[in-house]
């Protein structure tokens, strides 16, 4: 497939994601799966091109805003794109050359039906080239150097200081490397990567004995490795729920957040190596995220574990007490995840914060009431704020003397390495 398709499909990545409210994640997971036949380097380009175009929106418009006399915000949906993928093109992506980027942003403006703006996309285009200004010049404070909403750069100032705000900011540059836990149940660490290098790939080790970092995967499900349920793809902070847990093997469990469901096979398999039984049920609010989490099941091969439709904001007379460990992974503004997710930063608003934390809350106190006494109530979730995560287990210790703090944690996001995440471990005494 020539540049020139490739940059419309990184088109209709963008403007799915940018103008129509969609995930990257799964808006470029359909389009890889929808043309399978490119090759590698032609899925890497538009990868990069439409996930470095989303994560660099704000600083793209900083550069066009200066030579558009047409701020962005007014230009036509179609246009604004095309010249953010230009212009993220001539920054950050050097081996292309300068004149293939505007010649193709013209061709691509006359393909889409706007023939008419294609001179002013051409022109501003080469002005951009002819004064070749460096990005840092654009980048002139914190929020657009990492294109980044200025209330969430003040609310991560107030929260954690000057220091780790850039610290966090540096962390979600990257895409992240794919990261992978073993199926104990099916294979031990060094059995999978032996496999896994039998299928081309390279394989890491991290500092958790049965995740792995793994490299040159061009489409997931084409590996026989996945379709046998060996491994399931998370992220290594993720995985230290089911760590928390501190699982013996027997316990029966609930998981009332839990598509799509990683953390819930990670106690299962966990209960599984342990081989003296134990349950775990996973629950989420609809039929399409249960389906999800009944496939993923499936494809693991394990049979101590169980779905359910629930919404956990409704509190289930039947699960009162009935549980060694709960595990309450829930709902956020998901602002850790935004190396994998960029196009959060731009969704969430201020006022969110809140009315998220109020839902947690709700969940909380629901989910207390399913533990056993002597049991664990785990609460996690996958953003870095001190509204959602810390004032969320200072409430919970004030209104509910029955449970004492185990251990808490605010992990941050790690370039290449892992998401931002939360995770606090309650014990419930008599």
């Amino acid at each position: 497939m020539g540049k020139e398709n490739l940059r419309g499909l990184s088109l209709d990545v963008v403007m799915e994601v940018l103008e129509k409210g969609g995930f990257s994640n799964r808006v470029l997971g359909n389009v890889l799966s929808k043309y399978q036949y490119l090759e590698k380097n032609e899925r890497s380009f538009v990868t990069r091109l439409s996930l470095g175009t989303i994560e660099n929106a704000l600083l793209l418009d900083e550069v066009l805003n200066t030579y558009s006399k047409t701020k962005v915000r007014k230009m036509k949906p179609v246009i604004r794109n095309i010249l953010r993928l230009s212009v993220y093109q001539i920054y950050f992506m050097d081996s292309v050359p300068e004149s293939a980027v505007v010649n193709e942003a013209v061709k691509l403006s006359k393909k889409r039906g706007m023939a008419g703006l294609s001179g002013f996309v051409n022109g501003i285009l080469r002005s951009i080239l002819r004064e070749e200004k460096p990005i840092t010049e654009f980048a002139t404070d914190l929020s657009k150097k990492y294109s980044c909403p200025e209330w969430l750069i003040k609310l991560w100032e107030q929260d954690y200081g000057k220091e780790k705000l850039e610290e966090i900011l540096l962390g979600f540059e990257g895409k992240g490397d794919i990261t992978i836990r073993v199926n104990l149940t099916k294979n031990s660490p060094n059995e999978l990567k032996s496999i896994l290098e039998q299928e081309n790939l390279t394989v890491q080790p991290t500092n958790i004995p049965y995740g792995f970092r793994v490299f040159g995967i061009d489409y997931l499900e084409k590996l026989t490795s996945f379709k046998e349920g060996r491994f399931y793809v998370q992220d290594l902070s993720s995985m230290q729920v089911a760590q928390r847990a501190d699982i013996k093997g027997g316990e029966k469990i609930l998981d009332v957040c839990a598509a799509p469901g990683g953390k819930s096979l990670h106690m299962a398999e966990i209960l599984g190596v342990a081989n003296n039984g134990g349950l775990v049920e996973a629950r989420d609010l609809s039929e399409e995220k249960v389906s999800i989490i009944n496939e993923n099941i499936k494809r693991s091969g394990l049979t101590n574990i169980s779905a359910k439709v629930w919404d956990a904001t409704k509190f289930d007379e039947d699960a009162k007490e009935q549980y060694d460990v709960v595990v309450c992974d829930l709902p956020c503004s998901g602002l850790g995840v935004l190396g994998k997710k960029p196009e959060i930063k731009y969704r969430v608003k201020e006022e969110d914060i809140a009315s998220l934390a109020k839902l947690q809350r709700d969940i909380l106190t629901n989910g207390k009431d399913y533990v056993k006494d002597g049991g664990r109530l785990i609460f996690s979730t996958c953003t870095v704020n001190k509204t959602e995560n810390d004032d969320n287990t200072k409430w919970f210790l004030d209104h509910f003397s029955e449970y004492t703090l185990l251990s808490e944690e605010q992990i941050f996001p790690k370039k290449n390495e892992m998401d931002g995440f939360y995770i606090a471990v309650f014990e419930k005494h008599e």
